[in-house]
């Protein structure tokens, strides 16, 4: 059953490979009509997450949000299938990175470092398109899929290059693996903890907010440098990634003092595009 369902979904994602994104993005905007018209998919939790979060922005504000958040979120549906079957070249003409001289500095040292990432913006290319714009080899991280052969060619086709996946299962294995050479750690690290009890809490858009600590706990065992990514939405299907030193000494920081800055960054950029964010998250659901 479970090769059926691969056949099934690899037959699903071979149309795509003919479609160009001009149609894509037409489907797309047929998406958006159904899912947010006709089905009204996580209305409620996105409402609400755009009112606890902007409480001076009147309700026409919200509901614009609201509308250009679902626009995208559709706009990355179509991305994230589509990238399966993109080359490396395309991808990366698609997805820019603008500035990695500081990292390719430490590269030379034989540095390793921690890239820390928020649900803003794409956060799926980046796997595809880092392999030849930057030294240090990438390693992203995610949670392996039940069905083998799909999870398979998850593994083939989200990275490509000299980029690797490694399961969050093991994640402290995976620090300690020897690459062959200095490696990037990719950390999409602003969902919420499993538990309130493990959380570090800090106050993210205007709310009491729990925060998972797996980047800045690694981070401070292995004594890696952590950057801050972010990524910006030029037009559709065009991003820019751009890296800033979050922290070059993490063990001599105090504990949650990382976590905090990379909120706060993150905050920052959602500020000032919050149509971006993954908003139809139950981001919020913990309570202290």
């Amino acid at each position: 059953m479970d090769y059926f369902s691969y056949l099934c979904f690899r037959s699903f994602i071979f149309l795509f490979r003919f479609i160009p994104f001009r149609l894509l993005f037409g489907l797309a905007d047929l998406v958006f009509y159904c899912i947010y018209y006709i089905v009204g998919y996580r209305k409620k939790v996105v409402f609400e997450n755009l009112r606890n979060s902007f409480p001076g922005k009147s309700e026409v504000e919200i509901e614009r949000i609201a509308i250009e958040f679902y626009h995208h979120l559709c706009d990355m549906l179509v991305e994230s299938l589509k990238a399966f079957t993109m080359k490396e070249e395309d991808v990366v003409r698609r997805y820019k990175f603008i500035n990695t001289a500081f990292l390719d500095e430490l590269y030379r040292k034989g540095q390793q470092v921690i890239c820390v990432a928020g649900h803003y913006a794409n956060w799926e290319w980046a796997g595809i398109a880092a392999g030849s714009q930057m030294l240090h080899k990438p390693v992203g991280f995610y949670k392996p899929l039940s069905n083998k052969f799909v999870d398979r060619y998850v593994q083939q086709t989200r990275v490509q290059g000299r980029s690797r996946l490694a399961s969050i299962a093991k994640t402290s294995e995976t620090f300690k693996t020897d690459w062959g050479e200095p490696a990037a750690f990719y950390m999409v690290a602003d969902q919420s903890p499993s538990s309130a009890r493990l959380a570090y809490w800090v106050n993210f858009m205007n709310q009491d907010t729990a925060t998972i600590h797996g980047p800045e706990k690694y981070a401070r065992v292995f004594n890696l440098t952590v950057v801050f990514v972010k990524v910006q939405k030029i037009k559709r299907g065009y991003y820019t990634l751009e890296f800033k030193m979050l922290e070059p000494e993490p063990v001599k920081t105090k504990t949650g003092e990382i976590t905090s800055r990379f909120m706060k960054d993150l905050e920052d950029v959602i500020k000032e595009n919050p149509e971006y964010y993954l908003w139809s998250h139950r981001r919020w659901k913990l309570k202290r």
